[in-house]
């Protein structure tokens, strides 16, 4: 699909964006193409045509913000024009906001860095912490990061392999931070495809065998379910899902058979407000038997970057494993998108009452405030002078694997796979680290370097004894071992 101005400005005026913002937009367009007249890209392709498909996919990701497509547009000017263009040109020729845009997913090369190394750490930390500062300098980055993966072919081998191993190492892990897993998934589909190609056509081919296999068993589920809902005078729509390549290689790794992921395929069933969800999982559960410790509630309990669903498995009459997620319609967007959905959505009666705001001002407040992610990044960014460093702790502590745990008021807090209950308490109850006298999971008590699982309760007490020497060796977050060495330090200043 060839994209043309014509068609970003036909979908800004259809979602209702006023003519004013829409010549601006037109204008940042009209700056693009003069800065990047007669460049081409490695595909042969004008280079026009890449802030173009920046654009479309920003929204395609449902964020119809003139300035973000703006940005967009002129992504690259001053990073790759033939000639110097700077912010203060951009904040003069359009508005100062697209040039903060800009400049906030604008490599740093003036620079005189001693390595290569040291430039992409340097990079990395100036991007990373866009997430504090406007949040729609991640969406652009994700936008442009998006269309780069989709036009690689023309690339070498090697350098192919190392834009998809940087991909899943930095990039996926920022999708998911703001939610946005349609852009997780497809950016982890063609970084999978670069690096294994082989296990990939291996396993797509299996993948595909068995969709077609499972399609007639899920279809009848589908229809059972959606009649006794019609009964009931509940309208939905059931979407049949193959679950992604990637996350299907990721359990091959573990020691999962492809066969016996009960995932692999799945339905969503999608409906208008939350009390159909709640009212479609009873009927789903009286259709079919639910598999014991396979719900999950994460409309009730959403996870940190606000997902919101419901999530069960049951077993059909042959005692075959089927997984259904059941959500609304706004929900589904959100799952999609993230972070930017709420700037879309229509009804916020029908997603979970969440702090994420309504408008992008209003958002890149409480993402500052409340999103453990940014909340963290402020953190380091504050306590980590070294860009080196910093990047070390982000690789460590943010970008990999995450075990979610809850307060006793049902609060979710993520924490980095292997955290311990210390941990935790470090996470949600700083201030209380000296007082602390016990840590009570799922009921009982326990060591402070009790590893965390995914959905153990934690409940932190101050009326009882505890030993707090040694307590350095039992937590595994930088975040945690520095708020520790606070505390001693404090304790021997007043001994």
């Amino acid at each position: 699909m060839d994209i043309s101005i014509e068609l970003i400005v036909r979908e800004l005026k259809n979602h209702g964006i006023s003519k004013e913002k829409i010549e601006e937009v037109y204008k940042a367009y009209l700056l693009a193409d003069r800065i990047h007249k007669d460049q081409k890209r490695e595909t042969g392709e004008y280079y026009i045509n890449h802030p173009l498909n920046v654009a479309y996919n920003v929204l395609k990701m449902g964020v119809y913000d003139p300035d973000t497509i703006s940005a967009a547009l002129l992504h690259d000017t001053i990073e790759d024009a033939e000639f110097d263009y700077t912010k203060e040109s951009i904040a003069v020729s359009i508005n100062p906001t697209v040039a903060e845009l800009v400049d906030g997913v604008t490599k740093m090369r003036s620079i005189n860095f001693a390595t290569k190394d040291e430039e992409i750490v340097a990079n990395t930390r100036k991007l990373i912490n866009g997430l504090t500062k406007d949040v729609r300098i991640i969406i652009v980055k994700l936008a442009d990061r998006l269309h780069n993966m989709n036009t690689m072919s023309k690339k070498k081998p090697k350098k192919q392999k190392e834009n998809a191993i940087e991909t899943l190492d930095f990039f996926v892990p920022i999708a998911i931070a703001i939610g946005a897993y349609k852009v997780k998934n497809e950016l982890e589909e063609l970084s999978f495809k670069y690096i294994q190609p082989e296990v990939y056509k291996e396993i797509n081919d299996r993948r595909e065998q068995l969709r077609i296999k499972n399609q007639k068993l899920l279809e009848e589920m589908a229809d059972k379910i959606r009649n006794k809902l019609k009964d009931k005078g509940i309208e939905c729509e059931i979407v049949f899902r193959t679950q992604s390549m990637y996350t299907i290689y990721k359990k091959i790794q573990k020691g999962y058979k492809i066969e016996n992921q009960y995932d692999l395929n799945y339905f969503k069933i999608l409906v208008e407000t939350i009390d159909d969800c709640y009212r479609v999982l009873g009927t789903v559960h009286s259709c079919y038997s639910p598999i014991n410790g396979r719900f999950k509630d994460y409309i009730c309990n959403p996870r940190t970057n606000n997902y919101q669903s419901l999530h069960t498995t049951v077993s059909d009459k042959h005692g075959k494993f089927v997984k259904i997620k059941v959500r609304t319609r706004e929900m589904d967007k959100i799952d999609a998108y993230g972070i930017p959905a709420y700037w879309d959505i229509d009804n916020y009666d029908n997603v979970a009452d969440l702090e994420y705001g309504k408008t992008i001002e209003e958002t890149n407040k409480i993402i500052r405030k409340k999103c453990q992610f940014a909340k963290k990044l402020i953190e380091l960014d504050e306590s980590l002078h070294d860009n080196v460093d910093f990047f070390d702790t982000i690789q460590k502590v943010l970008l990999t694997d995450h075990v979610y745990a809850y307060t006793d008021n049902g609060q979710t807090i993520e924490l980095p796979v292997g955290s311990t209950a210390l941990d935790f308490a470090c996470e949600v109850f700083p201030e209380k680290l000296d007082t602390i006298t016990s840590i009570v999971v799922n009921g009982i008590e326990v060591a402070p370097n009790y590893v965390l699982k995914n959905n153990d309760r934690v409940q932190i007490f101050e009326d009882g004894k505890i030993n707090h020497d040694n307590w350095e060796n039992y937590a595994t977050t930088e975040s945690a071992k520095r708020k520790i060495k606070l505390i001693q330090k404090k304790r021997n200043n007043i001994d």
